[in-house]
């Protein structure tokens, strides 16, 4: 039966090595554990669900420097060409691109301005009776508006008084599922319901209060620089991309097309910045796992070198190679145990450090205990090497004078 006590008392020979190796399991588990949780957070958050054909949409900015034609009537002009073009499902001229990182909000009520009601925030698109499938979202309730209900704007002098909303949205203010056909105020507009959107992401992913909330709105209000959303069959919109410019000049020629962009694309350059740290997230682990394996791998084979005399003695003694490579082990375990046992702590509180001052979730315990058992399992392929390298010294070696 393996005894504990000579190998604590070896660990207090050569204790500096061991607190150190311990501190590194401590914090590899503490910061491993917590990237880990960050990583699949973030893999989670790039690959939700957002309701459009992101690879069968795009936009395009028109910037106009002419001053010989009515804006109203060539955007009505553009979108017809724009619809007409073989590929193409629908097109619309709207105020904001979902998922691109920019766009409109403001504050809805359920009593006009300045009355104190119940209120919530949400992204807002303005755009024409051809927006909702252009956008290409489910309508779970009601109905799209009609031609009718566009408000067509030169001076702002004129509000819709209709507008279609999303589920996430109407369930803050209506919680029994009741709110088709109810009233909400953009200040003291007052807009009627007439249609819910099931899912559909607002232009800002990150705003997690926000991001499902939006409002659409029968509203055309062109000006000189404008934008224009456009859904393709599936396959076609790369060959649709590359025939836009010659058809908006060959319908007016006094203006720049600018940002022809996929709607993928818009949503990878505004998740860059998360699926940047994300790799280095990666990389940190990586880097802390291997240290920490070459720590211990570094540590065992130092005691080995300074043991050799006392291993060739047990030896000598009749002491087994299993007896060796198993006291190497569990001294091993007895550092691993003890760091593992304060990064967990660590993590805990490294976690919620992060929920109060960055907002990340709060840490699942989950992570901890699987960080926990990997360090510990790579900590025992760590020092299995030397510990066989230390079974097989012979006795008439390590027994000579050193």
């Amino acid at each position: 039966m393996l005894e504990i006590k000579p190998i604590f008392n070896a660990l207090l020979r050569s204790k500096v090595g061991a607190v150190l190796l311990l501190i590194q399991i401590a914090i590899t588990t503490a910061i491993v554990s917590n990237a880990a949780f960050i990583i699949n957070d973030r893999i989670e958050y790039l690959n939700q669900p957002t309701g459009y054909q992101e690879d069968n949409m795009f936009k395009f900015n028109v910037m106009m420097f002419g001053t010989d034609v009515d804006l109203i009537q060539q955007v009505e002009l553009d979108e017809v060409t724009l619809r007409q073009m073989p590929g193409v499902v629908n097109a619309v001229h709207i105020n904001a691109v979902p998922l691109s990182g920019g766009g409109s909000s403001t504050t809805f009520r359920l009593k006009p301005a300045p009355d104190k009601a119940k209120t919530d925030n949400a992204s807002y698109f303005e755009t024409d009776e051809h927006g909702l499938d252009t956008l290409g979202v489910e309508l779970i309730a009601g109905r799209n508006f009609t031609q009718d209900e566009v408000v067509i704007n030169r001076d702002f002098s004129k509000h819709p008084n209709v507008a279609l909303a999303t589920k996430a949205l109407m369930d803050e203010f209506f919680p029994d599922g009741d709110g088709l056909g109810k009233i909400l105020y953009m200040g003291d507009q007052p807009l009627k319901v007439v249609g819910i959107i099931g899912m559909m992401k607002g232009p800002w992913l990150k705003l997690e209060e926000r991001k499902d909330k939006s409002v659409i709105l029968p509203l055309l209000y062109p000006h000189k620089l404008q934008q224009f959303l456009v859904r393709t069959e599936p396959g076609q919109r790369a060959e649709v991309m590359k025939q836009i410019e010659s058809v908006m000049h060959q319908s007016y020629g006094k203006r720049v097309i600018q940002d022809l962009t996929g709607l993928d694309k818009k949503k990878a350059n505004y998740v860059a910045e998360d699926l940047l740290m994300m790799r280095m997230l990666v990389i940190l682990i990586s880097v802390l796992v291997l240290v920490t394996a070459l720590g211990i791998f570094g540590l065992t084979l130092f005691n080995i070198n300074k043991r050799t005399k006392q291993i060739g003695t047990r030896r000598a003694l009749g002491a087994r190679k299993s007896a060796i490579v198993k006291f190497f082990v569990v001294e091993n375990s007895i550092i691993c145990l003890a760091g593992l046992v304060l990064g967990v702590c660590g993590a805990v509180v490294l976690g919620q450090q992060l929920m109060t001052q960055y907002s990340v979730p709060a840490l699942s315990y989950e992570y901890v205990a699987i960080t926990a058992l990997g360090v510990f399992v790579m900590s025992l392929l760590a020092v299995i090497g030397p510990a066989k390298r230390a079974a097989n010294i012979a006795p008439s070696i390590a027994t000579r004078t050193i």
